[in-house]
């Protein structure tokens, strides 16, 4: 059984020094539906220092966000996971360069993943302070939209992973796409997680609360986020949606 973890394209040099490296997350073990946690992998472990706070990335890209934040929060962990194999490939060793030219960004790592099954299969529980989700793919035809990052699915284990008080950032330029995820969102903030999602985790109340979206100091003057693909649609002048989804309940 695939899950499309742990297949990152070969960099120079070799993966574990930025990209994740096969012997850092192996293949999924066999007994993994009957024993879901047993392919459980602690990813803090993959950084020099794995008392810091830990944040994902999903969607990382070209790395934009990731090489701007990770330089101004040295001491914060930054995983960035990216499913396209050349964007993995470019943003690991754009990282990789910055990295061998003047000691910074060893708080950030790359993963080629589905991002979604790395929640679901990999992380422990709570230790994620951020998740950010920037311009993901909108996926606009119906047939499509079970590939769209926002499920029930998703927020479910998002839950899981983040810490008590933790958040989920969402910037996007594409109306459908904010409708479908205001959706999601409401079936989470004002009512019990649909299907007793996480029932056991909220105790029968809101999993989440929605929060309005503060930009990060690597975002320049009128910018949410400051990534290519914003830059990139500021220029053709379109509108966008953000909001912060904030983790209720204890651990």
């Amino acid at each position: 059984m695939s899950f499309g973890l742990g297949h990152g394209k070969t960099l120079d040099p070799a993966p574990g020094v930025v990209g994740i490296s096969p012997d850092e997350l192996p293949p999924l073990p066999d007994s993994i539906l009957d024993d879901p946690d047993s392919g459980r992998v602690d990813p803090r472990l993959w950084f020099t220092d794995p008392a810091r706070p830990f944040q994902i990335e999903i969607g990382s890209g070209k790395g934009a966000f990731l090489v701007q934040q990770g330089a101004l929060e040295p001491d914060t962990n930054f995983l960035g996971i990216e499913w396209a194999k050349e964007f993995y490939a470019y943003s690991a060793d754009r990282v990789r360069r910055r990295r061998a030219s003047d000691g910074s960004l060893a708080n950030i790592r790359l993963l080629c993943a589905d991002a979604g099954e790395f929640l679901r299969w990999r992380c422990p529980p709570g230790i994620v302070a951020v998740i950010h989700l920037y311009f993901s793919d909108p996926w606009p035809k119906s047939r499509h939209h079970k590939k769209r990052v926002v499920q029930d699915r998703f927020l479910g284990d998002a839950y899981r992973a983040l810490l008590p008080g933790g958040e989920i950032r969402i910037v996007t330029d594409h109306d459908e796409l904010w409708a479908w995820d205001t959706a999601h969102f409401d079936r989470w903030t004002k009512a019990p997680p649909p299907d007793g999602a996480v029932g056991e985790l909220t105790g029968g109340s809101a999993a989440y609360e929605l929060r309005s979206f503060d930009a990060p100091e690597s975002a320049g003057e009128s910018e949410l986020v400051g990534s290519n693909f914003e830059r990139k649609f500021r220029r053709e002048g379109r509108s966008f949606h953000a909001g912060v989804l904030r983790r209720l309940g204890g651990a």
